[in-house]
């Protein structure tokens, strides 16, 4: 195994399961575990009502929360199904609400319910909208600390968890894979790698295709100040834009009872710049010499434009979130954490919006794993292990 963030600690888990006896490693270039997008994200366990039908998102993430819940129950890990409401607060956003709501029935979402705008403020009596979609099946969990314990589940199997061992390259030759890393290389069977925003890199030295290419989005969280989280009860999300895969600027509650606002979602020059400032001219490169970054561009620059003066400007993200929220003020809002996205991008510039899977020789390689990927880490888990038995 090659990346110690969820999804991998997860299928690390689910192939000791399968294969008590087999010998399970997992190898980890930074030194802990759910280093980047698992230990970033805002901690929500979503109920499937974005993706579209038939997609590995929509099969996996329904699926995955009810079975992470149902871990969290056994192993006393808090997950809240605090539930969350998805508001149109105009006329020219209640067809995408219906759309959502066609979606989230198809995906069988657990309780999903339309209501209006009188429902709305008995859930949430700051919100304003004209309609909205009621999901109870949402919740939030902390998926560093199940992160933490997918861990203690591979070591207690007899599974050994390597940080700092950062994986350059893999060679399949034979009945075998070897993959060189900084202490030496570390031969086996099969192996699987999820490398989060370095997927691309390791796929394509493995002899994968180079598309899609990893593109990395910095997401910046701001905080509602402690005495005004009372005007969010749990999460009020807007109706999100069809031609992006980005849900735009929600508030969640987490389990500590603060309030985030966010997060935004701006290209940046390294896959770990959670500070604007850094750049890796590596990372910069690969980005800028991919033709679909310049397509993204091309197609999006109005969303780009936008989320620059949500980085720059406290006022252009206040804007927002009245509209969700009209009583907050520019001084409720308070610095929060980062986060950096790693954004799998065709060739031709479309963002991808779902789970890509792929395979080389003894290998597989999970190419795109956002969003909801944490909560679908059993299921997805699950696919993965399927497709590492058939290549090995």
């Amino acid at each position: 195994m090659v990346g110690a963030g969820i999804v991998g600690l997860a299928t690390a888990r689910e192939l000791q399961l399968r294969h008590p006896g087999a010998a399970i490693a997992v190898l980890e270039r930074e030194d802990r575990i759910a280093a980047h997008q698992t230990g970033h994200s805002s901690g929500v366990i979503h109920a499937g009502i974005y993706y579209r039908p038939g997609s590995l998102k929509a099969q996996l993430c329904v699926q995955g929360a009810r079975e992470l819940y149902a871990y969290c129950d056994e192993r006393g890990i808090e997950a809240r199904r605090d539930g969350k409401v998805i508001v149109a607060t105009s006329p020219e956003e209640v067809p995408r609400l219906d759309e959502l709501e066609r979606r989230g029935r198809e995906n069988k979402v657990p309780g999903l319910k339309r209501i209006d705008a009188e429902e709305l403020r008995e859930l949430e009596p700051h919100a304003a909208g004209i309609a909205a979609l009621h999901s109870p099946a949402t919740g939030v969990v902390d998926f560093s600390e199940l992160a933490a314990t997918f861990a203690a589940d591979v070591r207690e199997a007899g599974g050994v968890i390597a940080t700092g061992c950062e994986v350059e390259a893999t060679d399949a030759t034979g009945n075998e894979i070897s993959l060189r890393h900084r202490y030496g290389s570390t031969r086996a069977s099969a192996a699987v790698l999820c490398a989060g925003a370095w997927s691309d890199r390791l796929a394509v030295a493995a002899g994968a295709d180079p598309e899609p290419r990893i593109v990395p989005f910095r997401g910046a969280y701001k905080r509602l100040a402690p005495a005004r989280a009372q005007l969010v009860r749990t999460s009020i999300y807007p109706v999100p834009d069809p031609d992006l895969p980005f849900l735009g600027i929600h508030f969640t509650r987490d389990l500590r009872g603060e309030v985030n606002l966010g997060p935004s979602a701006l290209p940046v020059a390294a896959r770990d710049a959670y500070r604007l400032s850094r750049v890796r001219s590596r990372d910069a490169a690969s980005t800028l010499a991919w033709p679909g970054s310049w397509r993204m561009a091309g197609r999006h620059w109005r969303y780009g434009a936008a989320e620059i003066r949500r980085t720059v400007s406290s006022r252009a993200v206040l804007r927002d979130a009245q509209r969700l929220v009209p009583e907050l003020r520019r001084e409720d809002l308070l610095r929060g954490h980062t986060g950096v996205r790693g954004q799998a991008v065709s060739r031709d510039g479309t963002l991808i919006d779902d789970f890509v899977v792929s395979e080389t020789e003894r290998a597989v390689h999970v190419r795109n794993a956002p969003s909801p990927a944490a909560t679908s880490s059993l299921a997805l888990a699950r696919l993965i292990a399927d497709r590492l038995d058939a290549v090995g």
